[in-house]
């Protein structure tokens, strides 16, 4: 029980932020109207946490390094972002390699989802919801008012709390619970009561956003009831999501109330894009055991054209490349409009070791979509082996667009290596290590590449390093915190 009520007190102080000043949604006079300042937190604040607690997670747990997944999740957060009520915000999306049905939401638009989730959801109306949930607490400023509750009943500090989150968020149990444990039974009654009423908050935005959006907002009291289920068959003990989020009799009723209000979009052709997208995680998860994925993924009703798609993931990963594309663009054919299709069978492609067939196929997708993140990244990985100049001014173009995502920074310091920007190398593995937690290794870097640059006399680059520094100082100030 203790548990419970610690991993519900912490999501009610961190799990939810947005720095952001809004009204609430027109017509619901149960929501707040936020907008003073007298939670006092700033935007550039809930900023640098949130980063710093990135940088603190991926030093801590395995992120599912998959682009096409990413970009997708990405798609959707975009799509109910203007319906939130969270502002101008600054916010990227961090997959975790677990199979725990969990996603969350810290300071600064951090915003992550657990492969499990995928193999929960079978919709993606289900997957949306919860998406849509997180984005309402973000909208309703919940951290900057669950910071000062803190403050009135002296609850331990940001830091500690944003602390046992990483450990929490990623799986790590009762020690991310230890880490939140409060001293008084009164005290953590007190953060249960605000923790429901956000969570209710969380849910009516949730639900208005998803039909705004063109979602089902019926798929979120199905969710509940899903996940009640499942809490049924493993004895009560509820999964990870529901421990941050915990679900009653009356909040499904609540949320099944206020759905049966909102229209539900129409009926439409299978679209086999999420199915498509689950398929992948399916596969990351059963990667043993691929018969496995495919039966997961039948339950769920998925379209035929998903379960080519994943007999096609399966056959590549076996090895049958030959069978594994023709399936691919056979499915390319059907569905023209989705990217995901070539960027996979380029993939596939690249995986095997066909560089030129690799290369025409991004190559396609790139006239077409030149910014879509999956192609650029098979491009760049090609060009490192064949082309490093080339692949060079490719990933400082991609580093700018994508400033908080590792894997470039990794492939961009590889590439300066081999085209002989050996200061620009030592940049880029500077950033990545930085992005990835290891701030002190980070800072010992830009110390030697300080020192090479003066040497080589580009004071330029020198100065660069010197900037750089002052900054990751700053994120090691942060990082400190926790």
């Amino acid at each position: 029980m203790l548990r419970l009520l610690t991993t519900t007190l912490l999501t009610a102080l961190l799990a939810s932020p947005l720095p952001a000043a809004m009204a609430a949604p027109s017509g619901d006079a149960a929501l707040p109207t936020l907008g003073d300042s007298g939670a006092g937190v700033s935007r550039d604040e809930a900023y640098r946490l949130g980063r710093a607690w990135l940088r603190q997670f991926r030093a801590q747990t395995r992120t599912w390094q998959d682009p096409i997944t990413r970009t997708y999740v990405a798609s959707l957060v975009a799509r109910l972002l203007p319906y939130s009520h969270v502002g101008n915000l600054d916010w990227t999306v961090t997959l975790v390699d677990s199979r725990l049905l969990n996603a969350f939401a810290v300071p600064g638009g951090v915003i992550g989802v657990n492969q499990g989730l995928f193999a929960f959801a079978d919709s993606e109306d289900a997957f949306a919801s919860v998406l849509a949930h997180e984005l309402g607490h973000l909208g309703q400023d919940h951290f900057a008012r669950r910071k000062a509750r803190a403050e009135e009943t002296q609850l331990p500090t940001l830091a500690a709390m944003l602390a046992g989150m990483v450990l929490a968020a990623g799986g790590a149990g009762n020690a991310g619970m230890a880490a939140m444990a409060g001293s008084q039974a009164a005290f953590i009654q007190d953060q249960l009561a605000y923790s429901r009423r956000f969570e209710q908050e969380a849910d009516r935005v949730g639900l208005q956003a998803m039909a705004d959006a063109g979602f089902d907002p019926q798929a979120m009291p199905a969710m509940f009831r899903a996940m009640q289920r499942l809490t049924s068959l493993q004895g009560g003990n509820p999964p990870e999501f529901l421990l941050t989020h915990p679900v009653t009799q009356s909040r499904i009723s609540d949320t099944q109330a206020r759905a049966d209000q909102l229209p539900s979009p129409p009926a439409t052709d299978d679209d086999p894009r999420y199915a498509m997208i689950r398929a992948r995680a399916l596969l990351a998860l059963y990667a043993d055991d691929p018969g496995q994925a495919m039966a997961r993924l039948r339950e769920g009703k998925a379209p035929p054209d998903a379960q080519r798609y994943l007999k096609a993931l399966t056959e590549a990963a076996d090895h049958r490349t030959t069978q594994a594309l023709r399936q691919l663009d056979s499915l390319a054919e059907q569905w023209p409009d989705l990217a995901l299709i070539p960027a996979t069978a380029a993939e596939v492609a690249l995986a095997a070791g066909d560089l030129a067939a690799a290369a025409s196929r991004a190559d396609r997708l790139l006239q077409l979509m030149p910014d879509y993140y999956p192609a650029q990244l098979v491009k760049a990985r090609i060009q490192l082996q064949d082309d490093p100049a080339a692949a060079f001014e490719r990933l400082r173009d991609m580093s700018r667009q994508y400033p908080e995502t590792p894997r470039v920074f990794d492939l961009l310091a590889a590439a300066a290596g081999r085209s002989g920007h050996s200061l620009w190398g030592m940049l880029a593995r500077a950033e990545e290590l930085q992005l990835t937690g290891h701030i002190d290794r980070a800072i010992k870097q830009l110390d030697i590449a300080e020192e090479d640059a003066r040497r080589a006399g580009d004071f330029a680059m020198a100065g660069r390093f010197k900037a750089r520094r002052r900054d990751y100082l700053d994120y090691r100030n942060t990082l400190q915190q926790f």
